[in-house]
């Protein structure tokens, strides 16, 4: 590897650190911003080939996938605010429903089961 190249390299790991800590320091000041989750994380893994900027994964890890430090950023916002909603609407809702779709399964399956054979004797 010839000395520019190294040196380009070094350049690139220096950037990528730098981005990486931009998405960290964001994040903090957004989870005490918002009272979020302390254990949520950032991950930047840019890919150019996802269709995806970022998306949270595991709960609890927001992966950003643009190459570039403001897009990055803005990523990062972005996905914050899609998992506080998520977290604290869409998460307790469906909950809820399952909750009330176990508590109604056997006698939801019993129903089904009289109709399928009503309607078997029909045919």
């Amino acid at each position: 590897m010839t000395l520019k190249a190294l040196a380009q390299t070094k350049r690139i790991k220096h950037c990528n650190a730098s981005i990486q800590v931009s998405l960290e320091e964001e994040l903090e000041r957004l989870k005490k911003m918002l009272n979020l989750n302390p254990n949520l994380k950032v991950a930047w893994t840019p890919d150019p080939s996802k269709e995806l900027s970022g998306e949270v994964k595991d709960n609890n890890t927001i992966y950003i996938y643009e190459a570039e430090e403001e897009k990055a950023i803005q990523a990062l916002r972005h996905e914050v605010i899609d998992y506080l909603i998520t977290s604290k609407i869409v998460k307790p809702l469906v909950d809820l429903i399952n909750l009330l779709i176990k508590a109604r399964e056997a006698e939801i399956y019993r129903e089904k089961e009289k109709m399928v054979e009503t309607l078997s004797k029909i045919i």
